[in-house]
């Protein structure tokens, strides 16, 4: 390769890379936390003291559409699972449950904090209504950024493979750090980032054919692919629901083995009233979700979607779906993708401060002020990001009751902005020591608000065989010390570093000549 396209594609891999970075940080941050939604969701949300009864989802619906008729447009049943074991519909943001009583309460979620986590990996804090638009542009960015770190590295990929050179050259050391990391999970940032493109930005990329190719009729083509039936059309003529129980034992006789985790009705008391049910297969394969739709008043069967029988489309879709949120397999795929997920965020840290050391004057007194805002920018955002996740886990158990949601959010941008502000406030050495402080001090609260709030430690979580508990403690343990070890590393190196760097603590040589003369 000529010596200038080589330096046109690494250009291009870096200022792709610094300009996504900022947004893959977090969303590669957040969503390791949040593959495990469930497990986190009964961490964050106390669970009844008492076995709850069986209940009678028919009774609940019932309920539920005596007191609010407006319901029969749209509801969504969640049925009871191992870490939320409360029968609970849901209709226009609102939440439904019958008390030990069978009297129907509405309730608000007692927290919203692996909620509000996923909802940073997908917009990365902006606004949901068009965050996700941005990120998903961000992510198309992202492959670019993979596709010319590949024709960049793909010479050397064997020779510098596992090579990690620590020693005084922190720039060698960072960038074998960085290299190795982009090399061992390029096939997982390559699902990313396609993945994230298209469920982001799918229906805006079909938009020029819908209109340019198909003549308007695209999505009623690909229609059957991404959704189990077309939204149905009331008849205009009354009818009552079939009983959930029986609706149920239809979805099991049509799918033997399924475990039936949600239904979504639509127009209830209606003859054309539709119920798309959807469970777990657990079969081998990549999507094990299926799904079965039937008309909600005679419980006749309309469709079946299982992996065996989904049309290539549904395949491609609901597999990259699978791929994407880690689904398929168990504990050791998780534990997998969160390790992936942590090193795609230090792969985006870690090229940033490869930029400041790229852009350093050897032995200038005055450093470029590009470098310097740069590492203040990464500080604020990177670190913001793991501090102000850490502080919604605090909060989460030290906040006012029935106020929790708000607080955690409040919580998150109050801890972010201020880290942001305090990296431009600060010289970038003194503010990395102070922020990787922060966020040990932070991650390290998270079981001892936990103990403090439920009186349970980690040592007797351990002996109930509370893994959840213990699995969070040792996890926020393991994090804080990383990070209290690094925030070592960046002190030693600002007193006895480089005098010539944005990261040193101590005046260049010149300075220190004059100082003593004067």
């Amino acid at each position: 390769m000529k010596a200038a396209t080589l330096r046109t594609f690494i250009s291009v891999h870096t200022w792709v890379g610094l300009v996504a970075g900022f947004g893959l940080f977090i969303a590669f941050y957040a969503g390791a936390v949040t593959l495990f939604h469930e497990e986190l969701h009964a961490w964050e949300t106390p669970l009844p003291q008492v076995a709850m009864a069986p209940q009678d989802p028919q009774q609940l619906i019932d309920a539920v559409l005596q007191a609010h008729p407006k319901a029969k447009q749209g509801f969504f049943l969640r049925m009871p699972s191992e870490f939320e074991p409360q029968l609970m519909l849901e209709f226009d943001e609102r939440h439904f449950r019958l008390d030990a009583s069978g009297k129907l309460e509405e309730f608000k979620e007692h927290s919203q904090l692996v909620d509000f986590v996923y909802r940073l990996h997908y917009t990365a804090g902006l606004p949901r209504s068009w965050g996700i638009y941005v990120l998903g542009v961000v992510c198309i960015l992202y492959g670019l950024a993979l596709a010319s770190g590949v024709i960049i590295y793909a010479p050397t990929f064997f020779k510098d493979l596992f090579a990690l050179r620590i020693g005084k050259n922190i720039k060698r050391m960072w960038q074998d750090a960085h290299n190795v990391v982009g090399i061992l999970s390029l096939p997982f940032h390559l699902m990313y980032a396609w993945s994230s493109a298209v469920l982001a930005l799918g229906l805006i990329l079909l938009a020029p054919f819908q209109y340019l190719v198909f003549d308007g009729k695209l999505l009623q083509l690909v229609g059957p692919d991404i959704n189990a039936a077309a939204p149905a059309k009331a008849a205009g003529v009354a009818a009552p629901l079939a009983p959930a129980a029986q609706l149920i034992a239809e979805v099991q006789r049509a799918v033997p083995g399924i475990e039936v985790a949600t239904l979504s009705y639509r127009h209830a008391g209606d003859a054309n009233a539709q119920v798309q049910v959807y469970g777990h297969v657990h079969q081998k394969t990549v999507a094990d979700m299926g799904a079965v739709v039937l008309n909600a008043s005679s419980g006749k069967v309309t469709r079946v979607m299982m992996p065996e029988n989904f049309s290539p489309g549904t395949r491609f879709l609901r597999s990259l779906q699978a791929l994407h949120f880690g689904s398929f397999g168990d504990l050791a795929v998780r534990w997998m993708y969160f390790i992936l997920g942590v090193a795609g965020a230090f792969l985006f840290y870690s090229g940033n401060l490869l930029w400041i050391e790229a852009r350093r004057k050897r032995q200038k007194l005055v450093q470029p002020r590009s470098g310097k805002l740069m590492a203040q920018a990464t500080l604020g955002v990177c670190l913001g990001c793991v501090a102000g996740v850490s502080a919604i886990f605090v909060v989460n158990k030290l906040g006012p009751a029935g106020q929790l949601p708000l607080w955690e959010e409040r919580g998150y941008y109050a801890v972010f902005f201020g880290c942001v502000l305090w990296a431009f406030a600060r010289p970038p050495a003194r503010a990395a020591h102070e922020l990787l402080m922060l966020c040990a001090a932070l991650t390290v609260a998270v079981p001892l608000a936990h103990w403090w709030s439920t009186g349970v430690n980690p040592l007797l979580a351990l002996l109930q065989g509370d893994g959840i508990v213990v699995g969070v403690a040792l996890v926020s343990l393991l994090f804080a010390a990383g990070y209290w070890k690094m925030a070592r590393a960046v002190l030693h190196r600002g007193r006895h570093g480089d005098p010539h760097s944005v990261w040193s603590l101590r005046a260049p040589p010149a300075q220190e000549s004059m100082a003593q003369a004067a």
